[in-house]
């Protein structure tokens, strides 16, 4: 059976549009998946911190007893320690 020319017409816009469609999808998709600023900072940042939390450890049970602050805090030190280390661990995880 003979399409008529008004349903040529009409497929060929709906092709056109879908076209138009995918390509304009496509550049968003390429515009979303930018990656992101440098992270240069990221392995000295969370080396230090992890540092600095286990140095806390270190000198909290060494010389924790001689240090104002430090025997103030008495067992939260532990947790100040912990802290910086897992804070480490989360800074870790934006490394790419």
């Amino acid at each position: 059976m003979p399409e008529s020319s008004i349903r040529k017409k009409a497929a060929e816009k709906k092709k056109q549009t879908s076209a138009e469609t995918a390509a304009e999808a496509r550049k968003e998709r390429q515009r979303r998946v930018a990656a992101p600023g440098s992270r240069r900072w990221v392995p000295p940042t969370f080396i230090t911190v992890g540092l600095l939390g286990v140095l806390w450890l270190v000198v909290y049970y060494i010389a924790g007893h001689r240090i104002p602050f430090m025997s103030d805090l008495g067992g939260w030190n532990v947790l100040v320690g912990m802290g910086c280390m897992a804070a480490a661990f989360g800074i870790a995880t934006l490394w790419k």
